[in-house]
């Protein structure tokens, strides 16, 4: 068995499906992992990817020229997942793709398959969850700033919503698991950029009107609620416990 390994990315998954499928040492006798996961395999062969754009835009053209749009915006999701496995399920899944072409998302019997649509699920699902639950608070600069913590690489995925819904705003998304984020200037583009340490955080102190108005939404919050109607369980199902610290209402 030989063993590719490429960065959690986007692009160096791409590059790993390349390199792996030029290979030529049959799809059964090779496997593609991301780096640095701990997991090692006994008597296998190791091969570091290498990442460059051209094998990037080789396999972006053949996925969709030969599959289409929608499998190409199923391996992005795919690749966004925290999953561990992800980098093989997408290259068996690319393997079935490049052959069957646009129909394959119908074929959810094929394993490679389901799998591809299951962590799809699973980042846009939490994407919309974030999109629905995140609090933006205003900073003494007028920057927008929403902190989360995803298990999946979502960011990117928030932002072409409040690129769209705010588009007139300056705004930062952050992602604490990660230590990166999204930065939007208003009326202009976003991009992505990695903040390793908590300095810039310094420059995102709130506004003492942000503070007061806060405190107002926690108050009407709390006496609007009917006592006698509170259930809990109820609750958990429509506002799961894992988004709460950054609501908030729900702040201490």
């Amino acid at each position: 068995m030989t063993v590719f390994t490429c960065s959690d990315t986007f692009e160096g998954i791409l590059c790993g499906v390349y390199d792996a499928w030029m290979s030529r040492l049959g799809h059964a006798n090779v496997c593609l992992e991301i780096k640095d996961t701990g997991n090692i395999r006994m008597f296998a062969e190791y091969r570091e990817v290498e990442e460059t754009e051209e094998k990037v835009r080789k396999v972006i053209d053949a996925v969709q020229a030969k599959a289409g749009q929608e499998v190409y915006e199923q391996v992005y999701c795919a690749s966004l997942s925290c999953h561990e496995d992800k980098a093989d399920n997408i290259y068996r899944y690319l393997i079935y793709a490049l052959h069957i072409g646009r129909s394959v998302d119908d074929m959810l019997q094929i394993p490679a398959v389901y799998q591809i649509f299951r962590l799809r699920r699973s980042v846009s699902r939490e994407a919309t969850h974030l999109i629905e639950f995140i609090r933006f608070s205003q900073t003494r600069e007028g920057i927008l700033a929403g902190i989360v913590k995803p298990d999946n690489d979502v960011i990117a995925l928030m932002a072409v919503h409040f690129a769209d819904r705010m588009r007139g705003e300056n705004w930062i998304i952050y992602d604490e698991r990660r230590k990166k984020a999204v930065i939007h200037r208003a009326m202009g583009r976003w991009m992505t950029v990695y903040l390793p340490d908590d300095s810039w955080k310094e420059r995102l102190i709130q506004s003492g009107d942000q503070q007061e108005i806060e405190k107002l939404w926690k108050i009407f919050h709390k006496y609007i609620a009917i006592a006698e109607r509170t259930n809990p369980l109820c609750q958990r199902s429509h506002l799961p416990l894992k988004y709460r610290p950054y609501m908030t209402e729900f702040q201490k």
